[in-house]
């Protein structure tokens, strides 16, 4: 029988004080899982990435919330509390709750767009203000080093908010391919 403990034990590889992930060792029906934190020397915890579950949930709700604010227009109006990194009239960028990387920024339109595949021809000044604004916050958070900026559209690209947004991830190196095969 497979031992997801035995192979973390055997597959590790220490990195500064946490240790690599070892998502290309996992067999394919386990790639949903991921070594969340090292418990003890030697030991893991694994739990289920919860994102891909938070995506299915809100693409479900989508439909009967479509009126509904977002959370992101709540942070806009100053209704929800965020780090705000970076604002001017069109775009304003937080600090994620929970980050995927040492630096973590979401960086949103004040205009709701739901998602990239919606936007219309007359977004596009907005959709390139996005992109500057990602740069200006790569500038205040001193990613000199590099970043990584993704959109997450619809379903099957994990989208959990419908309200378009680019994370902004640095502050290490970041892996290639980003994420694995979870069908």
């Amino acid at each position: 029988m497979f031992s997801l403990q035995r192979l973390a034990l055997q597959s590790r590889t220490h990195v500064g004080e946490g240790y690599k992930s070892f998502y290309s060792l996992l067999p394919r029906h386990d790639n949903q899982f991921r070594c969340s934190r090292k418990v003890s020397k030697g030991s893991f915890v694994f739990q289920r990435n919860d994102e891909i579950d938070k995506a299915k949930q809100a693409h479900k709700l989508r439909e009967d919330a479509k009126h509904e604010p977002t959370i992101f227009t709540k942070i806009i109006q100053g209704e929800i509390k965020a780090t705000i990194v970076f604002e001017d009239e069109e775009v304003l960028a937080f600090d994620d709750v929970q980050p995927q990387a040492p630096c973590h920024v979401l960086v949103i339109p004040k205009k709701q767009i739901p998602m990239l595949s919606e936007a219309k021809e007359s977004d596009k000044e907005i959709l390139g203000q996005l992109l500057l604004a990602a740069k200006k916050v790569a500038d205040i958070k001193n990613l000199s080093e590099g970043y990584r900026v993704v959109i997450n559209n619809g379903l099957h690209g994990g989208q959990s908010v419908y309200h378009l947004h680019l994370h902004v991830l640095g502050g290490k190196q970041l892996g290639w391919p980003p994420f694995k095969n979870h069908s």
